[in-house]
């Protein structure tokens, strides 16, 4: 029997269906899990397949379906990873609305949900004493550092993206959300998928995995990927094609299943990512307040030597001259165990995990052709070890639960590495000198951190079609850092002006801090079946997103020392009501959700500016009073006929700095001197007022193919209003909307053999994925233009 296709739905969800039947709920919800986290296959309906499959996800550590969920979530399954050549996480926010990815380069990698969490420009990841706000967890391990998100996914069974504070049952407190990614299961059927592709750009990905019995109790997977492209932007200077892809991936499990009762599963995975990455090209200049001599077009007119003239004012050129060694170089990896354990009435869990996270990377910081600054290097280990024990009830009694505890570990050590070059002092000193020249810094840099919580929570069934649910979680955690930089190089003699003029762009600095902090986060809401169809609910969550050190320098006193009154970053608060309908109609045909969202957080972590002494460091990072977030979203799933289906997901987000009062300004604002501007009422950068995803999936049977044979259509498309590049809501760093259309024809063939031509950004659409400033605020603002048209095709073989 052929089930219906690959399936959207976001709370609505994404998935492929399965040809197990299983029955409906009727009005409760439908009987959980604690068994196994990991979620089932897609369960199809009562009629054999024609409406839309269940969505079985572990939103709440336990196996339930997704319309049983009180709360705004999004899947995307196999298939449609697959189907739509979604091989990242930055390719996956193309088919969730409310979540925003943004990446200068993989270090400084964030998302956001609902516009929450972190961005790359107010918030910097290189930051090592900071944690996100969304969280990211690979079956079932939190990643602590943002950047392991920018590696391929590999033989991924579902991706949940969770909307709202995740304070109670996540390893970590997240304001904003989490990405929780389940891989595979090893299975005792033995089976073997590989996959290669190739297309423009020299694009080659190939995938494979094999799983099957070493003994009746114990199986294996094993699963790799590599990616290869070349380069999109072409340096002149250097003559080659530079943000090249590079990544692979292999993971290897075991799954020991001795009785039904007990199952444990060993995983182990490493991944690499080196590339000749990442660097931006010229976007516009900015008009600032200035003398005309110290504002690029100055500057660059009347450079030593000769003007200066970028190789294009087109960014979708995608052409650069950066004169400085540009390169990166990153591996993740780790092993985990995981053990359920089913003793009657509950199961209980244990996770335990080491992982660690290598950087390396080499930037040119100016984005020109001019030797302004010649060395950018931010070397880093991170070394995390978590615990996780969890007990959760079986069944489907009036009262279930969930509980336990959690240590999370990690140690980040960095070494942050500047030299300037012969044109630094000219264009950041406006002197025609060689102060800078060879003028450097370097130093260590060490983080440390301990987390410990406890958690619970519980639903009770005081009536038919009637949950109510409460949970709490406390954590407290210690965190300690010392930052230690020197200033080297420059000219041998110099006097105490130039040796102030220097400092102003570098001064090293040491310092040592520490904090202890404690949060009682939770949630509470209401869930009532108004039809067997219909189910609404209410729901209110206090989340906390954890403080931090600041690891990337302090600004200075009037003694030119560290302002340790500044070293710590007090954590953010956050409260959220949502209310929200789950239907699905005509005999599971159609599924239509929405929910309504109003969200505040106090003491948002953000850039502030220091209005005091004259220092090199003009903004740092610490807490303003509140920000807010509101909206509505829809998602919509409709199962046309068994080979025809149809998806709609769209968020509308209005998100503002209620108060901002001490905020960096504009850069059409900036003067000579250190300022600061008042950006309360201000949008949220890299927020959206309106994000939509439409698409479509068919399959139509060709006999002539053999039993399952098909020919396979998908498209889809993702449409964002414009976004704010920048907290300060500059009219000049205003990333423009756009729509992106992807696509795909397959073939099908009974012996397990797919063939695909596919397309990513079908209609060569041109946008802005993020901008910079460039430092020294001449007004020149560079940016990294999207990926052009990559047209391709696939096999895929299945045994």
């Amino acid at each position: 029997m052929r089930g219906p296709i690959g399936v959207m739905m976001t709370a609505g969800l994404t998935l492929a269906a399965s040809p197990a039947l299983a029955q409906a709920g009727s009005g409760v919800p439908l009987p959980v899990s604690a068994k196994a986290v990991q979620p089932a296959t897609v369960r199809a309906t009562t009629d054999g397949g024609g409406g839309v499959p269940e969505i079985i996800v572990t939103a709440r550590r336990r196996a339930e379906d997704a319309q049983a969920v009180p709360g705004g979530l999004s899947v995307v399954g196999a298939a449609l990873i697959d189907r739509s050549y979604t091989v990242n996480t930055s390719q996956l926010s193309q088919l969730v609305p409310s979540l925003n990815y943004s990446s200068a380069n993989p270090r400084n990698t964030a998302f956001t949900i609902r516009g929450l969490g972190s961005s790359v420009v107010a918030v910097s990841q290189a930051n090592d004493g900071l944690e996100p706000g969304v969280g990211f967890y690979v079956d079932q391990v939190y990643h602590a550092r943002p950047a392991t998100a920018a590696f391929d996914f590999t033989d991924i069974e579902q991706i949940e993206v969770l909307r709202g504070p995740q304070g109670t049952l996540f390893g970590k407190n997240s304001t904003a959300g989490a990405i929780n990614i389940t891989s595979r299961l090893p299975s005792f059927m033995p089976e073997m998928r590989g996959e290669v592709s190739f297309g423009s750009d020299n694009f080659l990905q190939a995938k494979a995995s094999g799983s099957g019995p070493i003994t009746d109790t114990l199986a294996f997977r094993i699963s790799a990927l590599s990616t290869r492209r070349d380069g999109v932007i072409r340096n002149l200077t250097v003559g080659r094609d530079q943000n090249t892809l590079g990544n692979q991936a292999v993971r290897g499990q075991l799954l020991y299943k001795p009785s039904e009762a007990l199952q444990v599963r060993l995983i182990a995975d490493f991944a690499n990512f080196q590339n000749e990455c990442c660097t931006q090209v010229y976007v516009r200049v900015a008009p600032t307040l200035k003398a005309a001599a110290r504002q690029y077009p100055a500057l660059a007119a009347n450079l030593p030597g000769g003007p200066y003239r970028p190789p294009s004012l087109n960014p979708y050129d995608r052409v650069t001259d950066i004169d400085a060694e540009l390169g990166v170089s990153t591996s993740e990896g780790g092993v985990s165990g995981i053990v359920d354990w089913d003793f009657g009435g509950a199961t209980l869990t244990s996770v335990t995990a080491c992982r660690f996270w290598n950087w390396d990377a080499a930037n040119d910081r100016d984005y020109t052709g001019i030797p302004i600054q010649v060395t950018q290097h931010i070397p880093s280990r991170q070394d995390q070890y978590s615990q996780e024990l969890r007990v959760a009830s079986n069944g489907d009694g009036p009262v279930s639960y969930v509980g336990g505890l959690y240590f999370f570990r990690q140690r980040i050590t960095g070494r942050p590495i500047s030299i300037y070059g012969p044109r630094g002092a000219y264009w950041l000193l406006f002197a025609d000198s060689n102060l800078l020249d060879g003028y450097g810094s370097d130093g260590r840099t060490d983080f440390r951190s301990d987390s410990y919580a406890a958690f619970g929570e519980a639903n009770w069934r005081p009536l038919p079609g009637l949950t109510l649910t409460g949970g709490l979680r406390y954590t407290y955690e210690e965190k300690e850092g010392t930052y230690d930089t020197f200033t080297f190089g420059g000219p041998a003699v110099v006097t105490a002006a130039q040796r102030a003029s220097q400092r102003t762009i570098l001064n090293g600095q040491s310092y040592a801090a520490s904090d202890r902090n404690g949060d009682v986060t939770g949630r509470a809401n209401i869930s009532y079946a108004l039809t067997d169809e219909v189910r609404g609910y209410v729901s209110y969550a206090r989340g906390a997103k954890s403080g931090g050190i600041n690891m990337s320098g302090l600004p200075l006193d009037n003694n030119g020392q560290p302002a340790l009154n500044t070293a710590v970053v007090k954590p953010e608060k956050n409260t959220a009501w949502e209310v929200g309908l789950k239907t699905q109609l005509f005999d599971r045909r159609l599924t239509l959700n929405i929910d309504a969202f109003h969200t505040t957080v106090r003491d948002f972590q953000a850039n502030v500016t220091d209005t005091g002494a004259a220092v090199a460091l003009r903004t740092y990072l610490a807490n303003i009073p509140e920000v807010r977030v509101k909206g509505i979203e829809a998602d919509a799933i409709a199962q046309v006929t068994r080979d025809f289906q149809l998806r709609a997901s769209g968020a509308y987000s209005r998100g503002r700095y209620v108060s901002y009062p001490n905020g960096p300004c504009p850069i059409e604002r900036i003067g000579t001197g250190t300022s600061a501007c008042d950006l309360s009422g201000r949008g949220l950068s890299g927020l959206p007022k309106w994000s939509v995803t439409l698409g479509a999936d068919y399959a139509h049977p060709l006999d002539g193919l053999g039993r399952d044979g098909a020919i396979l259509l998908h498209v889809s498309s993702n449409t964002r209003s414009r976004t704010f590049g920048d907290p300060t809501a500059s009219a000049f760093t205003i990333i423009g909307g756009y729509t992106i259309v992807n696509g795909s024809i397959g073939l099908r063939f009974a012996e397990g053999l797919e063939v695909a031509v596919f397309s990513r950004n079908l209609f060569d659409k041109n946008y802005i994925q993020n901008l910079t400033i460039q430092a020294g605020n001449s007004g020149l603002v560079l940016g990294t233009p999207n990926d052009p048209r990559t047209i391709g095709a696939t096999l895929r073989a299945r045994l």
